[in-house]
């Protein structure tokens, strides 16, 4: 789980995952904006480990990887949220 502690006076924006609203913050990137609202894992380990939540933050692995309604598959952790998008994990 991830817990903001900093940066609260950011300007709120909403975005659709998994046909839920969720709350972010101008800024945030996607995988940030889904694990502080509790979403917890990107996606479910193709060998049967479990659920992930995204493992480098930088863009260089593919645990994180959603799609994005108009934009196709992206990164989570190197997108930033856009008001209003709609991201479906895998």
């Amino acid at each position: 789980m991830l817990t903001r502690l900093l940066d609260q006076d950011r300007p709120s924006l909403s975005f659709v995952v998994d046909g839920g609203a969720v709350s972010a913050k101008q800024g945030d990137t996607l995988l940030t904006a889904m694990l502080a609202a509790g979403l917890g894992h990107m996606r479910s380990s193709e060998f049967g480990d479990g659920e992930r939540a995204g493992f480098c933050w930088m863009g260089a692995c593919q645990d994180c990887w959603v799609f994005v309604e108009g934009r196709g598959t992206l990164r989570a952790c190197t997108t930033l949220v856009q008001p209003g998008m709609t991201v479906r994990r895998r």
